[in-house]
């Protein structure tokens, strides 16, 4: 393995370990501050190395060409499901411009943010849940889609749990 897939490698793992940890706080975190400000951090640096991976992957792996990495996507899709699309690129950056949006909203304004409609932050992350999916489980290989199985199964149960636990008040999801 050269460099440039282990830093890709590197930055995508510690991305999902902290999209986690930050997501596992913030179920947990309602009504405990010091909870939230960890959730914060941990979601600002899981961000941090995302957007670092994409740098990564442009840079190692497409030779900073949208094009390439069009072609490449439509080439990981049509071996998954036979159709030659390419499109998915375009949901990894609304992925990224989501995520680091999500993470300025936050630090910018913590009230407004934590005061956001529930249906907004339930959509919000259900995207990302689809997005750490999709890029783990379906189209990822090997130890990463351990990883993302463990973190998907992970998530839905602590978030079942915290929902049966909390049935009659409200959560942060």
């Amino acid at each position: 393995m050269n460099r440039g897939e282990l830093l890709t490698r590197l930055t995508v793992w510690l991305a999902l370990c902290a999209y986690a940890g930050g997501a596992a706080l913030l179920l947990v975190a309602t009504g405990r501050a010091h909870l939230l400000g960890c959730a914060r951090w941990v979601w600002t640096i899981g961000c941090a190395f995302f957007l670092a991976h994409v740098v990564c992957a442009f840079g190692f792996f497409h030779g900073w060409s949208h094009a390439a990495a069009y072609r490449e996507t439509a080439r990981q899709t049509a071996e998954m499901t036979g159709l030659r699309w390419g499109g998915g690129i375009f949901l990894n950056y609304l992925f990224a411009v989501a995520w680091l949006a999500d993470v300025l909203w936050w630090w910018r304004s913590d009230g407004n943010f934590a005061r956001r409609p529930r249906w907004l932050t339930l959509v919000w992350h259900g995207f990302f849940f689809f997005m750490v999916f999709n890029g783990t489980i379906v189209f990822g290989k090997g130890p990463v889609r351990w990883l993302g199985a463990a973190i998907c199964v992970g998530l839905a149960a602590l978030w079942r749990s915290v929902r049966r636990q909390d049935s009659q008040g409200s959560r942060s999801f």
